[in-house]
């Protein structure tokens, strides 16, 4: 179990390296675009801006799922990570609709300029430092097995997406296709918005303990090799954060003592922490019935 907790900890660099990417990139951003005069640069930096509260949400969530568990949260508080990522596509779904809002204002106020090249640059550079970003969280993620890490990668990701959106925009005007910008602006704040919405379908199945179906057979199947059970009559599993809660049934031979039904039972659940990384698993025995 420490080693969850320690990975929770690891995780947090991950939301600390998005935060000091974003206060960076959104303060250089703003000055540039104010300086090159250009409206596409201006909103991705202030883009970045609302990044920085979604990151420190996700920082919060994992700070908050580290402590142990008190007399009123038994099983701990790894909950607050998965709250974490639906803040995270609350604030992601409020920036894509402003983009796509935006964009269609944009479009019917038939609005042209041409910024200077040092913003398309910019914005350029911007998503190269991003896409970074967005792989080094990823992979962190994956590693430390963290929901709210992964939905801060894929705001990282969209936000690259938004700074490639906005340079094409800017070098289109340059050769007078000013309908690029709104184009590219339109096509980003849509996959923003489909990022958003995968990131808040998987936490809200998680917070109404949504449980894959895959897994519950492979945890049944691995419950049923074990040679001194006999029947598995029922398996249920939950996610608290990024930990998995199991409670299974099952049906042993019924001579056996209640010493070696518990020994059955211990070896169980050290099966399903060995394998499968499960270490809340509550098996509960009977006796076999035909």
């Amino acid at each position: 179990m420490m080693g969850e907790y320690e990975n929770l900890r690891k995780g947090e660099r991950g939301a600390w390296i998005s935060i000091i990417a974003y206060l960076i990139l959104a303060t250089v951003k703003l000055i540039v675009a104010s300086i090159g005069n250009s409206e596409a640069l201006r909103a991705d930096g202030l883009n970045n801006t609302t990044d920085v509260v979604a990151s420190v949400a996700v920082l919060i969530g994992l700070k908050i799922s580290r402590k142990p568990p008190d007399e009123d949260h038994h099983y701990g508080h790894f909950r607050a990570e998965t709250i974490a990522s639906l803040i995270a596509a609350f604030i992601m779904m409020t920036v894509g609709l402003e983009v796509i809002f935006g964009t269609f204002q944009d479009i019917i106020q038939q609005k042209s300029s041409e910024p200077s090249l040092l913003t398309a640059w910019t914005a350029l550079s911007a998503a190269v430092v991003m896409y970074g970003v967005y792989r080094y969280n990823l992979g962190l993620s994956k590693k430390v097995n963290s929901n709210a890490l992964y939905a801060a990668a894929q705001d990282n990701r969209s936000d690259a997406l938004v700074s490639v959106g906005a340079a094409i925009g800017i070098f289109g005007s340059q050769f007078g296709a000013y309908w690029l910008d709104p184009l590219a602006g339109l096509i980003v704040g849509f996959i923003i918005c489909k990022t958003a919405w995968d990131i808040f379908r998987d936490s809200s199945h998680r917070l109404t303990d949504g449980f894959d179906e895959e897994e519950i057979e492979e945890i049944r199947e691995l419950i049923e090799a074990h040679p001194e059970v006999w029947a598995v009559r029922d398996v249920k599993g939950r996610l608290q954060g990024n930990q998995t809660l199991v409670e299974a049934t099952i049906h042993v031979n019924p001579k056996l003592t209640i010493e070696e039904g518990h020994e059955i039972t211990d070896e169980v659940e050290s099966i399903l922490e060995k394998k499968l990384h499960i270490y809340y698993a509550h098996i509960h025995i009977e006796p076999y019935e035909e």
